[in-house]
Parts: C-alpha cells; structure tokens; sequence
C-alpha cells in the first residue's frame, strides 16, 4: 500500500537557503556589562504555503549582547523580506533567530513569535540560544 503523499510536502525544501536581506551590527562600546535589550514587533507578516493566505504575528525577541548590537533599520528591513514568502511558522521563528545570532553573535537570545488566530488556533512557537 502506497502513502498518501502530503500536499505540504516540498513546500519548505529550501527554507534553510532562502536569500534574505543582511542584519547589520554595530559595536557595543558596553560589551563588559550584562544588560537585556527587547527588540519587539506586532507588524510581522508572512504567507501561509498552503493557502497563499497572509499570516500575522508580533514578535519579541530579548538578546544579551556582547561585541555587537543589532542595528534596528536592517533588522526591520530584514524582517519586511518575509512579507511574500510562503513559510510555516515554526520555520519563520527558527530562521529568523538563526540569522539574528548569526549577525550578532549574543551571549544568549530568545524570540517568541506569537502567530494571530488562523482557523480558531493562535500559534506560538518559542526558541532560545545559548552560547555555549
């Protein structure tokens, strides 16, 4: 007996490769000190795969920098990119803190990406890094 093939499946085979514009970063001039900096959205938008639909989300994403601080413009702007792309939402959460502690290098970070009522569920989906 065959398995039914999935109508999702493929719809995300590139997600990890997707060009994105670049999080520029500035240097923290406080690097000897432990501080908290929230970075926080409610203008997040992406496309549902499936449907084609818009998705809506607020984001908070706290980091503790160290050497670098993320500068707010290109964040944004790198955010905007999403706009148009067809991306399940935990791949969203997970891309955009990957590319965030790729930028900025953090002591540690964490985003929770809290996805407005679809179909009568809300999503949230968390992540944290850590440095090790």
């Amino acid at each position: 007996m065959r398995k039914k093939k999935s109508s999702y499946q493929g719809l995300q085979k590139d997600i990890r490769k997707l060009k994105l514009p670049k999080i520029e970063v500035w240097k923290n001039k406080y690097k000897d000190k432990e501080y908290t900096v929230r970075l926080e959205t409610n203008e997040f938008t992406c496309i549902c795969p499936k449907t084609g639909l818009p998705d809506f989300a607020t984001l908070y994403l706290d980091y503790n920098p160290d050497r670098l601080c993320v500068e707010l413009k290109s964040f944004k702007l790198y955010l905007h990119a999403f706009r148009n792309i067809g991306i399940f939402h935990e791949h969203a959460t997970n891309r955009i803190l990957d590319d965030f502690v790729h930028a900025s290098k953090p002591r540690w970070a964490k985003l929770r990406a809290e996805f407005k009522l679809r179909g009568g569920i809300k999503t949230t989906v968390e992540r944290e890094y850590k440095r090790i």
